[in-house]
């Protein structure tokens, strides 16, 4: 299990507040809501692949989305980058 820290500033900790009654609670539902989008959107890919394969499809959505050979966004943009550079 992964733990991030965030720092905010005065003002940014401030307008937070002005939108939600905990900023932890705003943060970690934030945050939980895109990791359920990216989930749901590496689980449909996979089943499309899997379904064009002919392979069989098992497991959890957790274990479907760590089995998955994917790229990381830092691994995407390295590779766009490169690929920028040689055109």
């Amino acid at each position: 299990m992964a733990t991030y820290t965030i720092t905010l500033s005065a003002a940014e900790d401030k307008a937070l507040h002005v939108v939600a009654l905990s900023a932890q609670e705003w943060i970690d539902n934030a945050v939980h809501e895109r990791c359920r989008i990216a989930i749901e959107e590496i689980v449909n890919a996979e089943v499309q692949r899997k379904l064009a394969a002919g392979q069989p499809i098992t497991g959890s959505k957790d274990d479907i989305v760590l089995a998955a050979n994917i790229e990381s966004a830092a691994e995407s943009n390295a590779r766009l980058e490169t690929e920028r550079q040689g055109a």
